[in-house]
């Protein structure tokens, strides 16, 4: 296991990386920090990311949390499979993950692509589901912007193209982040091949909920200037879930963690995370 701190503070707790392989093969790597018996958290990332993309969030958290910050399948330095793109296939990782790490009940917290794969974890086995957290997402993923990037996706080939993966991350976010923290996001989401690219866009557009009203404390994290999903998308995640809330934030796109981490982490904490 390998500990490195993401940023120059000396308070904020030690984030370890390692591996861990699941009952079903896949081997995940992930990102941790905090005591093993501290109240987890399990945080997963968007189309294309990795556990980097809360790296700006990680050393804002409370010290005596569990978080686990997974790659998933496909992403980062996790495994690639041949198959097993779909967000039930990424949602049963998650499940068996808690089962390696010994995690019986979390919050799940999902990013974009993450939160299609917490919801689907929670419909798989809501007893191990505490609270739920929605950062940027939709009740579903096909709308037209999501198949205007999956046309385009279709065409790629490795490696591949550096301005594409640039115009792609660069339309998620309306206010500027730090240009270190988006040249690496950029150059993590070069990493996964073509294949991949198609095969999980092609399992998020796919994707049905098939629990309807979920019983489960649920907040909505958004802004209002997503070019992903719209505001208007986003309310009606919310409506979903009789114990939700909504938080929509004046000049926000789609990544609220990346652009104001800060803001992120108040919300998490009124929302008792």
């Amino acid at each position: 296991m390998v500990s490195f701190t993401t940023v120059d503070n000396s308070a904020a707790p030690a984030i370890a990386l390692d591996i861990v392989r699941l009952s079903n093969g896949v081997t995940l790597h992930y990102a941790a920090q905090g005591p093993r018996t501290g109240p987890a958290v399990i945080m997963i990332h968007g189309y294309s990311d990795s556990w980097f993309s809360f790296s700006r969030v990680l050393p804002l958290l409370p010290s005596e949390l569990r978080v686990i910050a997974p790659d998933m399948r496909g992403h980062g330095d996790s495994e690639r499979p041949p198959a097993g793109y779909r967000i039930a296939d990424m949602a049963d990782d998650v499940i068996r993950l808690m089962d390696a790490l010994d995690v019986p009940k979390a919050v799940l917290i999902g990013h974009s692509m993450g939160s299609f794969v917490v919801r689907k974890a929670f419909e798989l086995a809501p007893e191990r589901v505490s609270r739920l957290v929605l950062i940027g997402g939709a009740l579903k993923a096909n709308n037209d912007a999501v198949r205007e990037v999956l046309g385009i996706v279709n065409e790629l080939t490795d490696p591949v193209d550096e301005a594409f993966v640039r115009e792609f991350q660069v339309s998620t976010i309306a206010s500027p982040v730090p240009e270190p923290f988006l040249e690496a996001v950029i150059a993590n989401s070069r990493r996964m091949p073509a294949r991949i690219w198609k095969a999980v866009l092609q399992g998020l557009i796919e994707f049905e909920p098939a629990v309807e009203r979920p019983n489960v404390r649920t907040l909505v994290l958004g802004g209002r200037e997503d070019a992903v999903f719209s505001r208007t998308e986003q309310m009606v995640l919310a409506r979903q879930f009789p114990r939700g809330e909504l938080h929509l934030v004046d000049g926000i796109g789609h990544s609220l963690h990346w652009e104001q981490p800060a803001m992120f982490v108040s919300a998490l904490t009124r929302f008792g995370v």
